[in-house]
């Protein structure tokens, strides 16, 4: 938790008093304490909850050897996205929580007067099974850029917000990641996506094993930025800025599946590296006080990600759509645990005994 100690013992007097057994609200106690020491305050507010999709292509999508669905399919979805169709429409509909989408690398000209963030890098990034996937001169910039889009949202009154994304094969792109942090074989780490069947999860396998012995992931000497270029998506990169900047803001980050996952861990590792860690902001423990893990992914290694970063998520409920629709259902229990800590009575206020019957 955040370190401070006579504010967490303040909050946790409140907790306790009020009117239930001690410990009887579970998780929901340890959210509400959460919250309030990233707030810095006994009584925390959520106030314009807001959900950032970021949308990128991958050029291995185009060989068709990773994925099932066609590279077109990413700027579909954008576009149905904006018509409000989606599941993540729907599900931040329900719950009052802004929606922005943003594009940041996908492979199809947009009109500008579409709804979205135009903050394309380039139309998709390269094939990574024999090349960098991303300039590593570029890494900067749309760090910076993910950043941007955060720091905007927050001057604008959000103090809690989740990223989620869109892009045909990114699911590759995190798998590599996860490889390359947690040292699990590649075999584990690797799903099946958009719902591939055994061969073509097998083709997939295959593929991205190439892609790792080509970038030496198993070497382990590479810098977390380099590595972002060896095998990133526009997308990831600019959702890592996001997260950096959502930390050094102070502000409550929901964290969704696993292509979001693979992101933050990328994001841990670079505020461990103080040669690529922006500012003055280091320490990966800090950051994750600001990280609520709002559910288990359907796909195959987040659950393992997960135990690496010593996460328990609330929802265990075999999604895997990405789009930030986990954070988005989380929402309401997020809200719940801040309304009992304000709302509810205390033993004192509602005249109820505190002691045992004789």
């Amino acid at each position: 938790m955040i370190n401070n100690a006579e504010l967490k013992t303040t909050i946790l007097n409140k907790i306790n008093n009020k009117t239930k057994p001690l410990g009887a609200l579970g998780t929901l106690e340890t959210l509400a304490l959460q919250i309030a020491l990233i707030q810095n305050t006994e009584s925390p507010v959520i106030t314009n909850p807001t959900v950032v999709v970021f949308a990128a292509d991958h050029g291995i999508a185009l060989n068709n050897e990773v994925n099932i669905y066609p590279q077109a399919v990413t700027a579909q979805m954008v576009l149905n996205f904006c018509s409000g169709g989606a599941a993540i429409n729907v599900f931040c509909k329900q719950n009052n929580i802004a929606l922005l989408i943003v594009d940041a690398g996908v492979n199809f000209n947009f009109d500008p007067t579409l709804p979205i963030v135009h903050a394309k890098v380039a139309p998709g990034t390269n094939n990574y099974c024999n090349g960098y996937a991303i300039d590593p001169l570029q890494i900067e910039t749309i760090l910076k850029k993910g950043g941007n889009i955060v720091e905007t949202i927050v001057n604008k009154g959000c103090n809690t917000i989740s990223f989620g994304e869109m892009g045909i094969s990114n699911t590759s792109s995190a798998a590599l990641i996860m490889h390359y942090y947690t040292g699990l074989p590649l075999a584990q780490c690797v799903g099946r996506g958009t719902g591939a069947n055994d061969a073509q999860l097998q083709k997939k396998m295959e593929t991205l094993q190439q892609a790792a012995d080509y970038h030496l992931l198993s070497a382990k000497n590479i810098t977390p930025t380099n590595l972002l270029a060896c095998i990133g998506g526009y997308e990831i990169v600019m959702m890592v800025g996001a997260y950096l900047k959502a930390y050094q803001l102070g502000i409550t980050i929901l964290v969704d599946g696993f292509i979001a996952t693979a992101a933050l861990y990328s994001a841990i590792k670079i505020l461990n590296s103080p040669a690529e860690a922006p500012g003055n902001i280091t320490g990966d423990s800090n950051l994750l006080n600001h990280c609520i893990f709002c559910h288990a992914s359907g796909e195959q290694g987040h659950l393992a990600m997960l135990n690496a970063l010593k996460a328990e998520p609330l929802l265990n409920l075999n999604m895997r759509l990405g789009e930030g629709t986990g954070a988005a259902i989380a929402m309401p229990i997020i809200q719940s645990a801040v309304a009992f800590l304000n709302n509810m009575a205390s033993f004192e206020s509602a005249g109820v005994s505190t002691k045992e019957a004789e």
